[in-house]
Order: structure tokens, then sequence, then C-alpha cells
């Protein structure tokens, strides 16, 4: 009788395509892998031809490895597999144990080489596969819209054989592309803006700017929930909390009402590129789309932008309000997000913003603010917070 050796079979994409850079990208894949399922029991992982496998022999609960695995970054798709010798009679044995007890009115076989020495084609694997399974259930095959898909990839030493993948976020690893500051406010755009830059393999520091005490402290609280959350895609994270409500007064004494809110966001982005100099980013991102509020039309994030010295980068700015409410849904950050708060955009706040300010209005209210001042007070007020996810250590890595 064949042995069942579990594995959680791991695909990547766009990894596969960076050549002479893949081993970097995966060593950060990696170790982010290890980094999610460090806390659910014993695992090894290694790498095969264009896979990552986390061994499961013994595990107690491989289901979870699975599901942790499937949302790290850079993972294009996941599966619980078993592994057997690369046998057509071993390969036909877990199939066996695979449909055991199923119901389902149709299949497809989807076998592949991974090297093409193998005596069998793909296709002559599909059709004895595929004539095996119709000698034992009551199904008929479909290629196109099967109810189960089985999958099978030989390898030269080894194959891997599992039904039901499930989809990984894509992307990049964590940590591969560098790491930027995130302006994190209470609200649904930002916390995706982060989540994307995460996607594209950066590690994140989270700014927020709060208003205590003209405020209550509810929108902190409500920051670092969001972050809590958000670390379950990049493990570990730092949040800036940065005390804003003096400024803003400062700002209301000086500065006419429709020109505040380009103001405070050009102090923010001047707050957080310090912050994000002092601990190791190279660029800001916003949850900002165009033309939604009055300091997202094109000409007021030029007045924005004229106040870094880094980039802005902007993930959501085409996407629609609508478009990043379920992104947020799928994420899990959307129920936190609309939980009410009182944060520093409530405060302070003209009735009737400019939409369209020119470089020479900007500089002539700003002439009046003791710009280097203000920076210095929000950076030297911050307090940063550590969060961290999971507890415990990591598994093994080998390679192959």
């Amino acid at each position: 009788m064949t042995r069942l050796r579990p594995l959680v079979l791991v695909h990547y994409h766009e990894l596969g395509l960076k050549r002479g850079n893949r081993p970097l990208f995966l060593r950060h894949l990696a170790r982010n892998v290890r980094r999610a399922t460090s806390d659910l029991g014993p695992a090894q992982l290694r790498q095969v031809s264009g896979r990552l496998l986390v061994d499961l022999e013994g595990h107690p609960d491989p289901t979870a490895v699975r599901d942790r695995v499937r949302r790290v970054c850079g993972v294009a798709s996941v599966a619980l597999a078993s592994r057997v010798v690369s046998t057509v009679e071993a390969m036909k044995a877990v199939i066996a144990h695979m449909i055991e007890g199923r119901t389902f009115a149709s299949f497809r076989i989807t076998a592949r080489r991974a090297f093409k020495t193998y005596p069998l084609t793909s296709v002559e694997l599909n059709r004895e596969l595929g004539a095996f399974v119709l000698e034992r259930v009551a199904a008929r095959v479909d290629l196109r819209h099967p109810e189960l898909e089985i999958h099978v990839e030989v390898m030269p030493a080894e194959t891997f054989v599992y039904v039901e993948p499930v989809a990984g976020p894509g992307g990049l690893p964590v940590g591969a592309s560098g790491t930027v500051a995130a302006l994190l406010s209470g609200g649904i755009d930002s916390p995706v803006a982060a989540w994307r830059m995460m996607k594209r393999g950066c590690r994140v520091l989270f700014v927020h700017f709060h208003s205590v005490p003209y405020l209550p402290p509810t929108s902190q609280a409500k920051a670092r929930a969001l972050v809590e959350r958000l670390t379950e895609w990049q493990y570990d994270s730092k949040l800036a909390l940065v005390p804003f409500g003096e400024i803003q007064r400062e700002v209301v004494l000086t500065v006419p009402p429709p020109a505040r809110v380009v103001v405070y966001r050009r102090l923010m982005v001047r707050i957080a590129e310090a912050l994000a100099k002092k601990h190791g980013a190279v660029a800001l991102t916003t949850g900002e789309s165009l033309g939604q509020v009055a300091s997202q039309t094109l000409s007021n994030i030029a007045r924005i932008d004229e106040a870094a010295g880094m980039p802005i980068l902007r993930p959501l700015i085409g996407m629609d309000k609508l478009e990043i409410t379920d992104e947020a849904r799928r994420l899990g950050t959307f129920e936190i997000s609309i939980e009410p708060d009182a944060d520093c955009c409530t405060l302070f706040v003209p009735k009737h913003p400019a939409t369209r300010m020119s470089e020479h209005e900007v500089a002539e209210v700003e002439a009046r603010l003791e710009i280097p001042r203000l920076v210095a007070a929000g950076c030297d007020g911050a307090s940063v917070e550590a969060f961290e996810f999971p507890p415990g250590a990591s598994v093994e890595m080998t390679s192959e």
C-alpha cells in the first residue's frame, strides 16, 4: 500500500519571472512562509523546481497551515497535497484514496510533467489516470467545468497529487521591495493602500495623526486595530502615533480656511517623511483616489507632492470608492474602518476647502507658519508601538 505523505504545495508566479534576482525573492518568500506558520506546530520548508513545499508529516492541523500560507504575498496558489513516488501505480493509489467517499458528477485529470524524460506524456497520463477513475465512480469526464479536478504534478523523484487548490494574493513577498511609510487614517482607503504596497513586496511603517487632547483617543484605538489586522500580512509592524491637534490649532490661527486642508496634508507629508527616514523607509504611500475629496484633486495632489523630498506612492489613485470598499471587505479592514471615531480630519476642517490651489498661493500661506518647528514638534511628539503576528518559532528551511 502506498504511504501518503502530506504537504502544503505552494506555487508562485511572478517570482518565477525574476531570473537573476529569483533567489533573493524566494528567500523572502520562504522566510515569510516560515513566519506565517511558526506557531502552528513543526513543519519543514524546502524548495523544488518552481515550488515551495511545507512538509506536514505528523502535523496536527494541515488545514490551518494551508490557510496561513494562502495569505502570504507572493503565493499564487496553495494546496494540501500528497507526495508519492513517480510511478503510475503510486499515482493511482493516492487518487483512489482522494476520491473515496466523494460524490461528483464530473471530473478531469490535469497532469503536468516537470521533466520531459518521463515515459508517459501529460496527455497519456491524463488518459490512463482518467480511465482509472472511471472504473471506480459513476462520473463523466468534463474538461471545461468539472466538479472535481485532480492535479498531478510529476517530478523526477516524486509526484504531487491534490484537489481544490486555493488562490493566494500573488504579487511579491513582503520585504523584497524595501520599506514605505503609510499615512494611516481611520478610514476605508488607507489600509487598502498599505496592503497593496505589501503585495508589491514592501514592508510598511504606519503613521497615524491624532488630535488628542482636542479629540478623544478613539482614532488611535482604531489605528491599532487596523495595524493589528494588517500585520497578519507582514508579520511585524510599527505604528507611529503623531500628535497633530496643536499643529492644526496653529494653522487655524494663521491660515485662511480654504487653504487649511492642503496645508494640513503638506505638514503631514513632511512629518511622515522625517519619520520614514528615521525608520529606513524610502517612500511614502497614501490612500488617495483622484477626485474623491477636495485634497485629492489633481491640482492639490501636485501641491502636496511638492512638500515631499521622497516619492509619494498612491496605489488607489485610479480606483473608485466601491472598488476600494470591496477590497477592504476582502481584507477584513472594512468593519474596523467604519466604526465611529473622532480623527484629526474632523478637527478644524473648513466647510468649503480649496480644490485648486496654486504653488504661489500655498507658498504665501505657509510663509506665515514656522514649518520646521511644526515638523519637529510632530516628530518629537510621536510615539512608536510594535505589533507581531504570529508568536512562536519558525520552521526549518532546506533546499534541493
